[in-house]
């Protein structure tokens, strides 16, 4: 995972952690999948967003019983640049 190795290069314990609580949000996206907020840069309300630390965890509701999580981005940059990538 991208984000456990950049965060491992000053701390391999944070790195972990980072990971586990984003892993565990992502749990409460499948349980209660409009728990998020709409992602403003799409203005759709099917696609939300949690977010855990400096992270933003971007998910598409498929149906009630399917989530799609599309990424996790760090909030300190920009996402309209990764959506046209």
């Amino acid at each position: 995972m991208q984000i456990h190795d950049y965060i491992s290069l000053d701390s391999k314990r944070y790195a972990k952690y980072q990971v586990q609580r984003i892993k565990q949000r992502t749990h409460h996206i499948k349980s209660h999948p409009r728990i998020g907020k709409i992602v403003q840069e799409f203005n759709n309300p099917d696609i939300r967003e949690l977010v855990e630390g400096n992270y933003r965890i971007i998910y598409r509701i498929v149906s009630e019983s399917r989530v799609d999580i599309l990424m996790v981005h760090h909030g300190a940059r920009n996402l309209y640049h990764r959506i046209l990538e």
